[in-house]
């Protein structure tokens, strides 16, 4: 039995199998295009230099407009928060800023679980078919004469490792998506930590620098300058 005949004969049982994998590609590629294109912003480190710049010069809105122009990055929506609070006490930042990772860790990890139920779920639907398999094959050996014995036992038992097969070829690809996907969300998880880190830093210094401003004029070495002896 060729596999594209056990599709053809096991339609109702092979099809769930089928949905399942083609719901797992859709995840896939969406979730592909979403952390690698979509949340990471280009030249982090550049753009939170120049938001740092902007709020040291006491310019938050011309900041809070330089994240408005990435609406779909993360680490803006972070950066902006932290800025929309900073009139407010440290505390009420601090507690906006973890807000503000915790919505966005929801949407970084949002449908990627679903590839390790799909896995899952496609492998015990080819389980289940292997079974299925087996029973009929042993029930058509019982019933059948003896020249037809061999045929039927063997066709019985293609089907059942076809269902294996086809339950396998969806879990496995599913799963090595998964571990991918849920390490590069990791990793995105973490840059929005540190940026909330970094940005709760940049507040304190504009709050720090604004209420003790330098003023420190040049002093003189020790030992010199104001104890010097004169000797006559």
């Amino acid at each position: 039995m060729s596999f594209f005949d056990f599709i053809k004969e096991n339609l109702a049982h092979v099809l769930p199998i089928l949905l399942a994998g083609t719901f797992g590609i859709a995840i896939v590629i969406e979730r592909v295009v979403a952390l690698y294109t979509t949340y990471p912003l280009n030249d982090s480190h550049g753009f939170f230099e120049k938001i740092s710049k902007l709020v040291m010069a006491g310019k938050l809105r011309d900041a809070s407009k330089e994240c408005d122009k990435y609406p779909s990055k993360p680490l803006a929506k972070i950066i902006k928060t932290g800025i929309s609070r900073s009139h407010l006490p440290e505390t009420v930042i601090e507690d906006g800023l973890h807000i503000a990772v915790s919505d966005v860790t929801q949407t970084i990890l949002k449908r990627t679980s679903f590839l390790a139920t799909i896995a899952n779920v496609a492998t015990l639907l080819g389980l289940l078919g292997t079974i299925i398999g087996l029973i009929h094959a042993f029930e058509a050996v019982g019933h059948a004469d003896a020249q037809q014995k061999s045929a039927l036992l063997s066709a019985g038992i293609a089907t059942a490792m076809n269902a294996t097969m086809l339950g396998l070829a969806v879990a496995i690809p599913a799963m090595i998506a998964f571990s991918l996907l849920v390490n590069r969300s990791n990793q995105l998880i973490a840059e929005m930590e540190t940026s909330s880190i970094k940005t709760l830093d940049l507040l304190k210094q504009r709050f720090y620098a604004a209420e003790n401003p330098e003023t420190s004029e040049p002093q003189s070495a020790p030992g010199t300058g104001e104890h010097k002896n004169e000797r006559q």
